[in-house]
């Protein structure tokens, strides 16, 4: 620990003494720009390398036979959401001749397009001066932490990818302390580099500044100046990155990481502080050198039987389950007799026998089919029908088990049940409860982060996962599948210790501009959070950043909240730190709902006397029934309201008079924010078609009878 702190700070010496020394003014500008990664969503097929890259000496070993496990490196791209992991993997696919069509080509799911992030993790591998890479990218959100923990066993090294702006914040904390729990010494890459630093002008209007940063372009001294504080930045997030090493309980040999600096968006990795390479040197030749050198092959014994433990999960029409894993021991061809194994409390139990029909790998964004593989290589194996994730394959004459993945216990559970509404059965072709439970149990085989059980009530199941992000996709995914259902509102999952109620307790990190602290810091008093630490952004004025910790009952719901409070200006990134002690009962953290008492199609004219009582959710032509919520109330408590009554005729003609009515344009509800905004004794109506909010119990006297039991 203490030679890896004295090179640490001889290495901080060494760059500042490379810094020349500049008088700065009394108020400098320092200018910022936060330059967001443009992604084209463009569908097109998968294309295989391109026919230089297959001829070239990289990757001129055997497809069909086992690769020397020495020239195999298995890394793994950890990353907080949005540092860029996955436009990092495109310049390293096209670095290594890959024929990239479109940006961010390893998100193949549909909502990963649509949204821009990472859901599932994914795996290829890539040639490089003979070695074969395999790169596993993993998702940024700590409501996927699942798919980290599942898929670090099966590499040997890990790139830590962090913005140098933002610095490490509460995911990468959760990365990071997964790879080092499993022995891996990461390389820290500090990616978007090439961005200017940060703005600091006390009260300058926005035109002034952009022509003094015209004008400040066209000098050199100016230009030199932007880069030193762009260098102390840096310097600044290695030491933060650093002292998270520290405190993860990082060993020496993990602490002498080797640093790199990176744009991926424009391509180009450097062992040295740059922001604008020269044109021969813009590329990711140093980082994938960096990997080679740095990350240990696989400490694989080919000669062993084979074992292999199943890290992912597919399905295919025509091939069945393809499972895929990295190979412990042995080797494995097409043909060969195999069996899945998993372990028990009883012991090993073999699952199933079969024979591998179809072996495979993924290179760049094509899958190729290969005759054998050997230990320490990455491959998808197709023949078994039984096992899933966790679960291991091996030889016939193989009788013990890999030890399986543990992974964190789920935090919040919701209940999906039969869509019982009056509208029920309009928009879906999925309706019963007994192919919303076949759904969601082939959902629990390939992700091993949801739980699904049994509900309380008939044709029901409790679901559980690590936030309301990760089952508001499963709810999406289905609906886009024509299923209907009714969800309830998520509840956390509590422990008990001792006699103690815990709960879970989540780390928040949060920026925002000074003049929204006030506003930020009621609503989380309101939510039980506690604030850990505080103070200005460095390199910014105006901006404070908080670290907190709050339960995760308290954070159901707030991130549209935070977004209006914040007029889209803060952001906010939570990851699940502990269980502790049950912080006590939550403040007033949502008004009443106005409830339809009428059935029927939403007029104009019963609106237009509505909208003083609190925000509408619904519009003039939509259909409603009895008991479904259509606004919020301006008060605490809930109001009963009629939205189809109609205008009464008379003997007076006064045409066009309804046409004339204006009414507010209604507050639309998406999935997040009905999961996040519903109370407990609300339920989700989910269809192909439409998300609307209802009461449990639709009578308003079935309602005041249940008001005050245990159940309601």
């Amino acid at each position: 620990m203490a030679a890896a702190l004295l090179m640490r700070a001889l290495r901080s010496e060494g760059r500042q003494q490379l810094k020349p020394l500049l008088s700065a003014p009394a108020s400098p500008l320092r200018f910022y720009s936060r330059v967001a990664s443009s992604s084209s969503f463009i569908s097109s097929p998968h294309r295989c390398f391109s026919s230089a890259a297959a001829s070239s000496p990289a990757s001129a070993f055997a497809l069909g036979s086992s690769m020397d496990p020495s020239r195999i490196r298995n890394v793994a791209v950890i990353a907080h959401v949005d540092h860029g992991k996955t436009t990092l993997m495109d310049r390293l696919l096209r670095q290594c001749g890959a024929d990239i069509p479109h940006e961010r080509a390893l998100d193949s799911i549909t909502l990963e397009r649509e949204r821009g992030i990472t859901i599932a993790s994914k795996v290829t591998s890539i040639s490089w001066k003979d070695n074969e890479l395999n790169m596993v990218d993993t998702p940024g959100h700590a409501d996927f932490g699942g798919e980290v923990e599942r898929v670090v066993g099966m590499v040997e090294g890990a790139v830590l990818v962090v913005d140098a702006g933002e610095g490490p914040l509460a995911q990468t904390k959760f990365v990071l302390a997964k790879a080092l729990k499993h022995g891996l010494r990461p390389i820290l890459l500090l990616n978007k580099v090439d961005r200017p630093s940060g703005i600091e002008a006390s009260g300058m209007p926005l035109n002034l500044l952009t022509v003094i940063w015209k004008k400040c372009s066209e000098h050199t001294w100016e230009n030199t100046w932007v880069r030193i504080l762009s260098e102390e930045t840096c310097n600044e997030v290695e030491s933060l990155v650093f002292d998270l090493f520290a405190n993860l309980g990082a060993t020496e040999e993990q602490l002498d990481f080797p640093v790199l600096y990176a744009s991926a968006k424009e391509g180009w990795a450097s062992s040295t502080f740059t922001k604008d390479p020269a044109v021969d040197a813009r590329n990711m030749s140093p980082l994938l050198d960096a990997i080679t050198s740095h990350v240990p092959p696989p400490s694989a014994n080919v000669e062993a039987p084979f074992q292999m433990l199943v890290s992912m999960m597919e399905r295919d029409f025509y091939l069945g389950r393809i499972l895929t894993g990295r190979i412990s021991s042995g080797a494995i061809h097409v043909g060969d007799k195999i069996q899945g194994l998993r372990c028990t409390d009883g012991g090993v139990e073999k699952i199933e026998e079969g024979k591998v029909t179809k072996l495979m790998k993924k290179k760049g964004t094509s899958i190729i089919m290969i005759d054998s593989a050997g230990a320490g290589d990455i491959i998808s194996v197709a023949g078994l029908t039984s096992p899933s994730i966790g679960h291991t394959v091996a030889n016939i004459e193989v009788t013990t088990a890999l030890p399986t993945v543990q992974l964190d216990p789920p935090t919040i559970s919701m209940t999906f049940g039969v869509n019982d509404s009056p509208l029920a059965g309009r928009d879906g072709t999925h309706l019963t409860g007994g192919k919303i439970g076949d759904r969601l149990l082939a959902e629990a085989e390939t992700n091993l982060a949801i739980n699904v059980l049994p509900g309380q009530v008939s044709e029901s199941f409790e679901v559980q996962g690590r936030g309301e992000l990760q089952l508001g996709i499963l709810i999406e995914n289905m609906r886009r599948e024509g299923f209907e259902l009714s969800v309830s509102p998520p509840r956390v999952m509590y422990k008990t210790e001792n006699g103690q109620k815990l709960e879970p307790i989540e780390e928040v990190t949060i920026e925002i501009n000074d003049e929204h602290v006030g506003l930020v810091m009621e609503a989380l008093s309101h939510r039980r959070a506690e604030v850990t630490d505080m103070g200005p952004v460095p390199g910014t004025s105006g901006r404070t950043r908080m670290s907190l910790t709050c339960p995760s009952r308290g954070l159901v719901g707030y991130r549209s909240v935070f977004s209006t409070d914040t007029r889209g200006t803060g952001f906010m990134h939570r990851a699940f730190l502990t269980y502790s002690k049950h912080r006590g009962q939550l403040g007033n953290v949502r008004k009443g709902v106005l409830v339809s008492c009428g059935k029927g199609i939403i007029t104009a004219h019963a609106l237009m006397s509505l909208e003083a009582r609190g925000t509408l959710f619904v519009s003039p032509g939509m259909e409603t029934y009895e008991g479904m919520i259509v606004g919020e109330h301006s008060r605490d408590n809930d109001l009963d309201i009629n939205p189809v009554r109609t205008k009464e005729l008379t003997n007076i003609r006064a045409p066009g008079k309804d046409e004339n009515v204006k009414l507010s344009p209604p507050r639309l509800m998406t999935l997040e924010e009905a999961i996040g905004y519903v109370a407990s004794d609300e339920l989700i109506e989910v269809t192909p078609k439409s998300v609307k909010m209802r009461k449990r119990y639709l009578d308003a006297n079935k309602r005041k009878m249940m008001k005050g039991k245990k159940d309601y």
